[in-house]
């Protein structure tokens, strides 16, 4: 079984085709400035490629671009589109609707564009890539949608509740839904196979730590409580994003800057984190150049940055009542070394003790546990696969439905 894999922006559209045979990635790429002068890349896994300029004016266009470069002579992988046994989707926003994958139907298509308005940035694109995926590969082709929001579903309403008005939460369902739940998912699994455990009576603390980020509590298998909230904005500072502000932060800066909803959500979400407090870049990789070379500000972002994370990790640690793992995943988790170390040196209260030089070897793809044989904690880095789990999702789902093609 091939299943081709799509996570859909507002001007782009990246995909994987898997054969679920041995779970390898045949050919994936990106479809970047949708709508304006088209960019095209692709690329085989027998190391084939081609980049070039493409006119797609929509997402239509886009996947029929993907579907000619799959088929294509040169570069292609499949000799027939039958050979594509299924669709997978990543969708941002879930809401309280999905709390689980599903096939997807024209009522999950509305559902979904019913919860434009809590993620504006990315729900209208996922439904845009659905719609337009339906007019290329036809409704033949059984598709699946997989929610980043769903792994959390199981957090307590103590854990997801703001404490606004409860009216809120009734009329316009404001609470903490939390995302990168496809990735906390397949890490904290992959954990539990490393640790040789079950799920029932494991602690797990997961920080997906990238130029977005999150860090979730794992307790049997289950979220009981995650950084993001309403929005991907909620946690700590990211690469341009605040994480948790003093709400009279917000309502100070309007005032005195004379700025719009719109212009403050840009403010904090495009201007701030990492860019802001260093005014260099939104990029670790930058903003660690930086800090060797003694640049103050970019030395108190890197600070800010690892006391944030190591509160979150404490907290979880209180709120589970205990650790039993700490994981670390995507580009800043899998590959800066030091950010770990700072991390865990602040988590010795807990008995996290791990060896440098194996924390130092750790990066570029690599999985393992960094913590010695006394550290009372497990530490691992553990690169993520969201597109690897999408594609699982949509095998058990058409197989378990009988939705073949």
């Amino acid at each position: 079984m091939k299943i081709l894999v799509i996570n859909a922006g507002s001007s782009s559209m990246k995909y994987q085709l898997i054969d679920m045979l041995n779970e390898k990635v045949l050919a994936k790429g990106n479809c970047e400035r949708i709508g304006l002068d088209g960019l095209f890349t692709h690329k085989t896994e027998d190391g084939r490629s081609c980049e070039m300029e493409v006119e797609m004016n929509n997402h239509t266009q886009a996947f029929s671009v993907i579907k000619d470069a799959l088929l294509d002579k040169e570069v292609g992988v499949i000799s027939d589109l039958d050979e594509v046994s299924a669709i997978g989707h990543r969708i941002v926003q879930g809401g309280a609707i999905f709390s689980e994958s599903v096939l997807v139907t024209d009522k999950v298509i509305d559902d979904i564009e019913s919860l434009n308005e809590l993620a504006p940035l990315h729900n209208p694109a996922h439904v845009q890539g659905l719609r337009a995926c339906r007019e290329v590969f036809g409704k033949d082709v059984p598709e699946v949608v997989v929610f980043d929001t769903a792994f959390h579903a199981t957090m307590p309403q103590k854990a997801y509740v703001f404490a606004v008005p409860y009216e809120y939460y009734e009329k316009y369902k404001i609470r903490r839904y939390g995302f990168h739940g496809t990735s906390h998912r397949f890490v904290s699994a992959r954990a539990l196979e490393l640790m040789g455990r079950e799920k029932k009576g494991t602690k797990i603390i997961s920080c997906h730590l990238g130029n977005g980020s999150s860090i979730t509590a794992i307790q049997d298998g289950k979220v009981i409580d995650t950084s993001m909230g309403l929005t991907p904005l909620d946690g700590f500072m990211m690469g341009t994003r605040t994480g948790t502000l003093d709400p009279s932060v917000v309502t100070y800066i309007a005032e005195k800057e004379n700025l719009s909803p719109k212009q403050l959500s840009d403010l904090f979400n495009k201007q701030s984190g990492l860019l802001g407090v260093s005014g260099i870049s939104s990029d670790d990789r930058d903003v660690t150049t930086a800090a060797k070379a003694g640049h103050p500000r970019a030395v108190l972002a890197h600070e800010m940055l690892e006391y944030q994370i190591t509160k979150f990790i404490g907290g979880y640690a209180a709120a589970l009542n205990g650790c039993d793992a700490i994981l670390f995943t995507a580009g800043l988790g899998e590959n800066q070394a030091h950010h770990r170390e700072k991390i865990c040196e602040s988590l010795a209260y807990l008995g996290v003790e791990i060896d440098r030089a194996k924390n130092k070897e750790m990066r570029g793809g690599r999985e393992g546990e960094i913590s010695t044989p006394e550290s009372k904690v497990r530490v691992y880095v553990i690169p993520t696969n969201e597109e690897l789990l999408i594609a699982r999702d949509t095998r058990e789902l058409v197989e378990k439905t009988g939705k073949k093609k």
